[in-house]
């Protein structure tokens, strides 16, 4: 059966606003912010799937991203490897890394396994401050740019935001069908979901590693963002953000936590004045979301989605086939 495809006007429109962001962003800085955004969103994506769908609590991933980043690092400046190839080793480490920690730690409870990836992520800090002669310890690393025309902030932006719109159509397309009903069933009942067939640690084990593969490209891409890398760059506090931006974008969705992402590395730019408050800021919006919107900002999405722009019930006219049936009844006969 055909079905109709409708064209989304104000999807498309966003996407071309944000492919023309260079040309009408008011300054090189908030280009920067644009381009920060969407690197965050690589890994935020991903991490939506383990947290959000399929009810992991990880906490660590700023490890996974600071993996990535000096593994591009280092290859790029040490043994002066190509950019992209350093992208592609920071992402087949990283997702290697994902598999080996979820081997033991996804078999743990929720809140143990928070504290697995925790102790993750300080582990890999501890690394990068011991092994200076490898990631420059405390005084860190310069990063190498991307070939031109990537070479730009312009360049740069473009790379992170098809790498960002690849990495969102590869979650969609994983959230969406039998993939995602596999995840939200684990996060639902883990008890039930084995009930029904369901393969709970190999999904378990696939969809962090996954996460762990896109950390990897996000680290790659946020090490040339930045030029130069040090422990401090990825403190704790940053995996907390990762968390948090699901959790006020709401869990099961996809486009919220992408305004959340939005939201929150936007709100130090809004309140710059009071920086010295960020803390706060984030503690009262996180308050609000989870006293008011306790289902995050993506249900608000949904609601004004469904209100503006509602989708037409599809109507499906099953047609019995009665010959058959009527065979059917006089083969069960007893004779």
């Amino acid at each position: 059966m055909k079905t109709k495809q409708t064209f989304h006007w104000p999807l498309a429109v966003g996407v071309l606003a944000l492919a023309a962001l260079p040309f009408w962003a008011g300054n090189p800085y908030q280009l920067h912010v644009a381009t920060l955004i969407g690197t965050y969103w690589i890994l935020i994506a991903s991490l939506n799937l383990v947290v959000g769908y399929t009810g992991l609590l990880s906490i660590g991933h700023v490890g996974l991203l600071a993996i990535g980043a000096y593994t591009f690092a280092i290859l790029t400046g040490h043994y002066e490897a190509s950019p992209w190839a350093a992208m592609v080793a920071s992402a087949v480490l990283c997702g290697a890394c994902g598999f080996l920690l979820g081997l033991p730690s996804l078999r743990l409870p929720g809140f143990y396994f928070a504290m697995a990836t925790m102790a993750f992520a300080l582990m890999v800090t501890e690394f990068s401050l011991a092994r200076d002669e490898l990631t420059g310890g405390g005084a860190g690393l310069s990063v190498a740019s991307f070939d031109s025309p990537f070479d730009s902030p312009a360049g740069l932006y473009w790379l992170v935001a098809a790498v960002a719109g690849v990495v969102s159509w590869l979650v969609w397309n994983l959230a969406r069908y039998s993939w995602g009903r596999a995840m939200i069933a684990l996060r639902d009942s883990t008890v039930t979901a084995a009930a029904v067939g369901i393969p709970v640690f190999r999904v378990k084990l696939a969809v962090f590693t996954f996460s762990g593969v896109t950390a990897g490209i996000a680290g790659a891409l946020f090490a040339s963002l930045q030029s130069y890398i040090t422990p401090e760059t990825f403190v704790f506090e940053l995996s907390l953000f990762f968390f948090v931006c699901i959790v006020i974008g709401g869990r099961g969705v996809i486009m919220g936590p992408f305004v959340g992402t939005i939201v929150l590395a936007a709100l130090p730019e809004l309140v710059a004045p009071l920086a010295r408050w960020g803390q706060l800021f984030y503690g009262i919006l996180l308050l609000l979301v989870v006293l008011l919107v306790p289902e995050g900002i993506g249900s608000i999405v949904r609601v004004l989605r469904d209100k503006f722009a509602p989708r037409k019930p599809e109507k499906h006219v099953v047609t019995p086939d009665l010959p058959r049936l009527a065979a059917a009844i006089r083969e069960g006969r007893p004779s």
